[in-house]
């Protein structure tokens, strides 16, 4: 999976918009949507969303999550922890970013957040990098990376993979072969 099929997956998570339009409800294969009504919120997909925002038809409402203060707490416990800490969404980095592109328009103090996202990102990486050091360096043969999100996972996983087989051809033939024999003359 490469990081544009995590983007789509994350474009299936629901956000809030305040619609300028009125629309009965929409049936879709994935769910109904609406009624839409000016100035009353509703929950659609980001990927409707964007396309709404982008046409003029609505106003984005960002995540709770996304204010400057939770964000702050955020990146705050997970510089604390050893571990990694669960993030408010499973698609955090996917949906600031696409929120932030399309829309920062509507999210107030959009570079703080674009800020401490990014420190939130760099510290988790850097911890994962730590992790897969220990992981190579101790010889194990599985890990538990609890909280990981899928681009966190998408971005490290070639790495990683690449890194274990190489280590596996180098264990392999380090160890004497068992189908050479000694012949007795």
């Amino acid at each position: 999976m490469d990081a544009a099929e995590v983007e789509f997956l994350a474009e299936k998570e629901l956000v809030t918009i305040i619609p300028n339009f009125s629309l009965d409800k929409i049936y879709l294969i994935g769910g109904d949507l609406g009624p839409f009504n000016p100035g009353l919120p509703v929950e659609v997909p980001l990927w409707l969303a964007i396309n709404l925002k982008q046409r003029q038809k609505c106003r984005l409402i960002p995540p709770e999550w996304m204010a400057v203060e939770k964000l702050e707490k955020i990146r705050d416990h997970e510089r604390k922890e050893e571990t990694f800490t669960p993030m408010p969404s499973p698609y955090y980095m996917e949906l600031t970013k696409l929120l932030l592109n399309h829309a920062s328009d509507n999210i107030p103090k959009a570079d703080e957040i674009r800020t401490l996202i990014k420190d939130v990102w760099d510290t988790r990486t850097a911890k994962l990098r730590v992790s897969a050091d220990s992981f190579v360096r101790q010889q194990e043969a599985h890990a538990k990376l609890d909280n990981l999100t899928l681009m966190e996972i998408n971005t490290s996983g070639a790495f990683l993979t690449q890194a274990l087989n190489h280590m596996y051809k180098l264990r392999t033939n380090l160890q004497p072969s068992e189908s050479i024999q000694s012949q007795d003359f």
